[in-house]
């Protein structure tokens, strides 16, 4: 099995897992005299198996992520790159529309507003971290793809 096959199956089963959790939430009570619409214990047999086989693919996939490299970093560095240039480029993202905001002024005697920041040099930047974010992305599928499930 592919590395991309077993994110696709952890996918599958936590949406899975979810609809049971509710699917439990919904038949934990009925009146007095009714069946629930499904039996909770067999919600809850087919709950634990989810869970379990979710537990297998998730050491399965850590293990993965850390003994494949790629030009010298593991797939794990390179998920922990990825993940933290998406918080960078939300917060110069931020930044660059707060700073870009035009206060409008009705009369000379109002008060002026100005950038504390260079919104050019941080779109420069944002522009090149959005790249190495795609880059990124880009080497992170290929592993994906090309990598046996350990």
């Amino acid at each position: 099995m592919k590395l991309a096959e077993a994110l696709q199956e952890r996918a599958d089963l936590n949406r899975k897992i979810e609809q049971l959790r509710q699917r439990l939430q919904n038949n934990a009570l009925v009146q007095d005299g009714e069946e629930p619409a499904e039996d909770p214990d067999e919600l809850l047999i087919e709950l634990d198996e989810s869970i379990d086989r979710l537990e297998e693919l998730m050491a399965h996939i850590n293990k993965t992520n850390c003994l494949t490299t790629d030009n010298g970093e593991t797939l794990t560095d390179l998920i922990a790159k990825r993940d933290t240039l998406n918080v960078r480029i939300r917060s110069y993202r931020d930044l660059i529309t707060a700073a870009s905001g035009a206060a409008r002024r009705y009369s000379a005697s109002e008060i002026k507003i100005l950038s504390t920041v260079n919104v050019r040099f941080l779109q420069k930047k944002l522009d090149e971290m959005c790249k190495q974010l795609r880059e990124t992305d880009n080497r992170i599928q290929s592993l994906n793809w090309n990598v046996e499930l350990i």
